[in-house]
């Protein structure tokens, strides 16, 4: 039988900033509606891989790590899946983050391992497994079969509570037209709200519409984005 490690012993994704800490921060739109319910009893139901994807910046991260602090699933990054041993991972819930980085073999036997009593495994990547390429035949069978919930670029209830969690960070208390304005104007990730906030906050003046308009409107002229 497998001891299960305390919280303090498992490995944890380095946090992404896409909404501030907690469940309670994490808002709950039609962009990412689907995979919010699909998430909300998995694996308490059913076991197996899941995967979530979308475009960088949509908060599936973000996401993944809610669902992970709920279970508490082992949080692996990435390629490092590759230095542990699968086998300390039977019975246990983890999310794989981002998926799309780990090998074939170490990705085939946490497949795997998912299937086994308390096992799930959550995968987080910007496509669906079933679009990846894989070298072992059995494994592609695997990608194909993985239910997989999109999570869309960030519509305007998510990413206003992006930008008004940046500008908490920073002290910062915009006039009430300055999120809707750059609600507008800015491009829809996690990345850009930063950005934006990030200029904003350079200047060290009031942040009115007007002084968005000329931060937005700077970086058009000069060709920067936001991401």
């Amino acid at each position: 039988m497998t001891t299960r490690p305390s919280p303090a012993d498992q490995m944890r994704l380095p946090l992404q900033r896409d909404l501030p800490e907690g469940a309670e921060g994490f808002v709950v739109s039609d962009c990412n509606r689907t995979a919010v319910e699909a998430l909300a009893d998995w694996p308490n139901l059913i076991g197996g891989a899941v995967a979530i994807c979308g475009p960088a910046g949509c908060g599936k991260s973000r996401l993944a790590q809610v669902w992970a602090e709920r279970v508490g699933a082992v949080a692996i990054h990435g390629a490092e899946a590759a230095l542990i041993d699968p086998m300390e991972l039977e019975g246990r819930p983890v999310l794989l983050d981002p998926a799309r980085d780990v090998d074939d073999e170490t990705l085939f036997h946490l497949i795997n391992l998912a299937q086994a009593p308390g096992g799930a495994l959550l995968l987080v990547a910007r496509s669906a497994p079933s679009s990846w390429e894989a070298a072992l035949p059995d494994l592609r069978s695997r990608l194909d079969a993985i239910r997989t919930y999109p999570v869309e670029a960030p519509d305007d209830a998510v990413l206003s509570a992006m930008l008004e969690a940046r500008f908490a960070e920073r002290g910062i208390r915009p006039q009430k037209d300055v999120i809707p304005y750059l609600l507008r104007r800015i491009d829809r990730s996690a990345a850009a709200a930063a950005a934006v906030v990030e200029r904003l906050d350079a200047l060290h003046k009031p942040v009115t519409r007007a002084l968005a308009r000329a931060v937005v409107e700077g970086a058009e002229e000069s060709g920067e984005l936001f991401e």
